[in-house]
């Protein structure tokens, strides 16, 4: 194979602009063949912006079937992304996922099974894990140096939103349309980053507000404590209601303290264990000696071209280039934010993995008196299945 024949499924927001730098040719060896979108406005636009050398089709399994595509990249409402991904991987088709990979853990096994039975290359759009800073926090803690996490703070409040933003789309900030609020539509890429870096907790305990600063079903408010298999603890606080707000992730070893804020690491690296030190130290209020510095990025950029280039070169060698956001990883995140919303939804704590038909069944409870009924112009069954 020479090149990889894309087909882009739902060219709404992030769909067209995958097509924009498709169809400019920034990908090496991937051309843009094919679209779908069920709404005629948008099918217009492929018309006029990608021309006719693109096929437009007001279906995706209709796309999938047609023997235009190699692979699809699926930029749906979130409900849709494991059914179409499934479809796609029983075509033979490779399959990249915009995020979140799907809205609750049962709905993701699905894909992933579906997947690994196909054989063929799936990523996910988590294009943070391409930025420079973002990977070298990674490779940082992974090496070692800052020694066993103690305790873990993420800040992810910039995710402010108006009143208008909701508004704008009947779908939005609904249990049957979205399926969550802030933590399924903004921050699955904070909670792939979190649990990439520092792991899974095994429990946690959550708090959230469900239009607390705006006209919606869902929340937009959330702070979470979570403990790890280790005995670390951690704190998850996120909002679309701050500003100014802060994207700040607080990294604390026995080894001292990483801080990543404004695309900056800063490391407070201990001359001695900290665990050593405080058995050991007989002066009473001492603590260790700290040298400071800045840790500079690894190489990177890029974002979503990056991860889309990526994929393309793991299609085009059977998997030899390791994917950087490896679909089937996509499941973590989710379980992070189904786990805090059972929590709310409970008022109790929740052991991970997340209890999958529990979830399930609470979320069903809320899609039956959501004001919308409708994701992406199809009616949604909520078993995630097109009607």
């Amino acid at each position: 194979m020479d090149e990889v024949r894309i087909g882009i499924a739902g060219i709404g927001g992030m769909g067209s602009n995958h097509a924009a730098y498709l169809a400019r040719g920034d990908v090496p060896q991937a051309r843009l063949t094919s679209v779908s979108d069920n709404r005629e406005e948008r099918l217009a636009w492929a018309k006029e912006t990608l021309g006719e050398s693109v096929s437009r089709f007001d279906d995706a399994e209709a796309m999938i079937s047609s023997g235009q595509v190699d692979a699809v990249i699926v930029a749906t409402p979130h409900y849709f992304h494991p059914p179409i991904a499934i479809a796609a991987f029983e075509a033979g088709l490779h399959v990249m996922s915009e995020k979140p990979a799907g809205v609750y853990t049962r709905q993701v096994k699905q894909m992933n099974e579906a997947a690994i039975k196909s054989g063929k290359v799936f990523g996910l759009m988590l294009n943070q894990r391409a930025r420079g800073a973002t990977r070298k926090l990674q490779e940082l803690v992974a090496s070692g140096e800052l020694g066993e996490i103690r305790r873990t703070n993420y800040i992810i409040t910039s995710w402010f939103r108006a009143q208008s933003y909701y508004d704008s789309g009947g779908w939005r900030a609904t249990w049957a349309g979205e399926g969550g609020g802030v933590l399924a539509n903004q921050c699955p890429h904070n909670l792939d980053l979190w649990q990439w870096i520092c792991g899974m907790p095994s429990r946690m305990r959550a708090f959230c507000h469900f239009g607390k600063h705006h006209e919606i079903e869902v929340e937009d408010d959330v702070t979470a404590y979570v403990e790890y298999p280790n005995g670390a603890s951690g704190v998850f606080v996120t909002t679309t209601g701050d500003a100014p707000g802060t994207n700040r992730l607080e990294i604390t070893g026995d080894r001292g303290k990483i801080v990543a804020e404004d695309n900056k690491i800063t490391f407070h690296r201990t001359e001695s264990s900290v665990s050593e030190f405080l058995k050991q130290y007989p002066g009473g209020f001492g603590s260790p000696n700290v040298w400071t510095c800045d840790v500079p990025p690894s190489r990177g950029g890029g974002e979503h071209k990056a991860i889309t280039a990526n994929w393309i070169q793991s299609i085009l060698d059977d998997g030899k280039t390791e994917l950087m956001a490896p679909g089937l990883q996509g499941i973590h995140s989710v379980e992070l934010f189904n786990a805090m919303l059972l929590s709310a939804w409970t008022d109790d704590w929740v052991d991970l993995p997340v209890d999958a038909d529990l979830y399930y069944d609470e979320l069903q409870k809320r899609v039956a008196t959501s004001k919308a009924k409708e994701a992406g112009g199809k009616t949604m069954d909520v078993s995630g299945t097109f009607q």
